[in-house]
């Protein structure tokens, strides 16, 4: 039996620049405009969870999957990749992009596969996530939605 979490849209921008410092997520790219792609489960002051899109066409960088320590193992991270899944591919997302340091294990068991970095799109090596804030290092991953 899975849980049913409530999912908001547009976190205001201190309380995701909150929840991601706390679990030591980038944050140096991040404006209110990004939050427009953004969602999240808890309270607009202090969110336990978000998840956020760049969209770019038929391609879309997934970033800042979090969940708060004390809230995980709940299922408000899978609940949040789902949300951000069904809202790309409503806007004809093909495929989805993401950079990750420490979740791989996660977004393997929900049908994201490493990728070399060789094969970004154009517009996700565009990004600052992909060009300067996330490590060499970071797993890059995909997901076709098509």
């Amino acid at each position: 039996m899975s849980a049913t979490f409530a999912i908001s849209p547009q976190p205001p921008l201190a309380a995701a620049v909150a929840l991601l410092r706390a679990a030591r997520l980038p944050t140096e790219d991040l404006t209110a405009r990004h939050c427009e792609n953004f969602f999240f489960i808890g309270t607009a002051d202090a969110p336990s969870g978000m998840v956020g899109l760049e969209i770019f066409g038929d391609v879309a960088l997934l970033r800042s999957l979090v969940v708060a320590a004390d809230r995980r193992g709940r299922g408000e991270g899978a609940a949040l990749l789902g949300h951000a899944e069904t809202f790309a591919r409503a806007r004809g997302v093909r495929a989805l992009y993401l950079l990750t340091t420490t979740a791989e294990p996660f977004f393997l068991k929900h049908g994201y596969t490493r990728v070399s970095r060789a094969t970004a799109p154009a517009a996700i090596r565009a990004t600052r996530e992909f060009a300067d804030i996330c490590p060499a290092s970071s797993a890059f991953m995909t997901r076709p939605l098509a």
